[in-house]
């Protein structure tokens, strides 16, 4: 059959992110004997003209479109992605009548919620590439599909959304190239996602992970790890990988940074998924040893009630103790912080700010978010509905909303945040991502020869704005 592959995914903050799982499926499909081509609308000025015009050079059997993420989990400035779909499967109904199969993350989290927002055929909830092959064998035959693992329908107004199929098994490093158009990536200081496993043992009460990934991990063999980036860092040297925390289970993450350091692919490595309760010099040094240039440790607060009630896994005595280490190394490091969880107040804000005050580099950075966006099924949606703070159905929670602890005034966080800002110039917020010529900036990095990630600039960055009269 003939496959076209939309990869719908258009929100470039803070820069746009290759389209890994679409290229992935891609490839699998092809495996599997079809033709396939992936239309890319990251780039596109009018996606639904894009989607007339291909549809209008080829006869198409069947249409995936991947939906990467719901909503972009900005409080401060909500911006729901899934209302762009229904003009996007207007555009390829005006074109052809072929079964619309959605899939990607999003789809895992909430299927039964996306399906009936967008009239698609069905969808793929599983691990795309094993189960988008076999839901086409079967509508090849047009044989019944509603019983396959990884697949969600709507029959009879009721949604079947069956359990996942076996997630695979090793690194991939699909060719990108061939999909999509990459210089365009590299000129927005984009990397190159890879991942050395799959699932999460981790408890975070806010967090959709387990959900899409499952609760278990399915490690990657090393070697294996270490190929794939020697593949792919034949032609793309900024690999970042993409794995929910790279540094758990903690022998696993030091055993493929010593694959990487025997293969010497020659990239730039870095991660933004380090965790603190798996953190020491001897990773450290091997991450440095194997190529990385950048890594980011995600904390969410320097607080003990907060941790506890975000259920993190660490203590603030280990966030303190990650600082130490990181500053006894030259790797840049990006601190991630989400304010405004369960038992958060403005002197735990304080706490937290305190401590990036004191503890983060002048040379590194902090990004500071708040207020947490609530997902079904999540322990989150437990304690928002217990502290009389969500009414809503779960039906009703596709269209964003977001949990901000009782004690919290969010106004006055804010202020919080923007005076630790104004005196840190190495300090970033949501509103830095929201920023309108973040685009431009990432195209002139590029233009100047500024390697990823560009976060390593904000002082500069911050700074240069301020001094030609931007707030910023």
């Amino acid at each position: 059959m003939n496959i076209l592959i939309i990869s719908t995914n258009r929100s470039a903050s803070p820069v746009p992110v290759v389209p890994n799982g679409a290229c992935m499926v891609a490839e699998a499909v092809e495996r599997a004997g079809h033709s396939v081509k992936v239309l890319d609308l990251m780039f596109e000025q009018d996606p639904a003209r894009s989607i007339g015009t291909e549809l209008g050079r080829r006869e198409y059997d069947v249409i995936g479109l991947s939906i990467r993420n719901i909503d972009n989990n900005d409080m401060q400035a909500p911006v729901f992605f899934i209302k762009d779909l229904p003009p996007l499967i207007d555009a390829v109904r005006k074109s052809s009548d072929a079964p619309i199969v959605l899939g990607g993350a999003s789809l895992a989290v909430m299927p039964e919620e996306i399906l009936r927002a967008t009239g698609a055929t069905c969808a793929v909830t599983g691990s795309g590439e094993v189960a988008f092959p076999r839901l086409l064998e079967r509508m090849a035959r047009r044989d019944p599909y509603a019983d396959l693992p990884g697949v969600a329908v709507l029959e009879g107004g009721k949604c079947s959304a069956n359990p996942p199929p076996s997630l695979p098994g090793a690194a991939s490093a699909p060719d990108y190239d061939r999909w999509l158009n990459m210089g365009a990536y590299r000129s927005h200081l984009s990397t190159v996602p890879l991942q050395s496993k799959l699932g999460c043992l981790f408890q975070c009460v806010y967090c959709t992970y387990r959900k899409i990934e499952g609760s278990t991990y399915r490690l990657f063999e090393p070697e294996g790890v270490a190929e794939a980036a020697l593949r792919l860092a034949a032609g793309l040297k900024d690999i970042e990988f993409v794995d929910n925390v790279f540094n758990a289970p903690y022998g696993h993450a030091l055993s493929v940074c010593e694959a990487l350091i025997r293969a010497r692919p020659g990239a730039r490595f870095q991660s933004v998924e380090l965790n603190p309760a798996h953190f020491d010099h001897e990773l450290l040094s091997a991450m440095e040893r194997a190529g990385f240039v950048a890594m980011g440790i995600t904390v969410e607060s320097a607080s003990d009630q907060v941790l506890a009630g975000l259920r993190k896994g660490f203590t603030a005595g280990e966030v303190y103790r990650t600082a130490e280490i990181v500053r006894s190394h030259r790797l840049p490091c990006l601190w991630i912080f989400l304010l405004g969880g369960p038992g958060e107040t403005h002197d735990t804000i304080r706490e937290t700010l305190r401590f990036a005050e004191k503890c983060i580099r002048p040379q590194d950075a902090a990004f500071f978010n708040i207020g947490i966006r609530v997902y079904p099924g999540t322990e989150l949606e437990t304690v928002a509905r217990r502290q009389g703070l969500l009414s809503v159905t779960p039906g009703e929670m596709l269209s964003p909303v977001f949990y901000a602890s009782p004690g919290v005034d969010v106004a006055l966080a804010r202020r919080q945040v923007k005076d630790s800002l104004n005196n840190h110039m190495n300090f970033m917020s949501g509103e830095s991502f929201r920023f309108p010529h973040l685009p431009l900036i990432h195209q002139i990095g590029h233009r100047l020869g500024l390697r990823t990630p560009l976060w390593r600039y904000t002082r500069s960055i911050r700074r240069g704005l301020r001094f030609i009269g931007m707030d910023a």
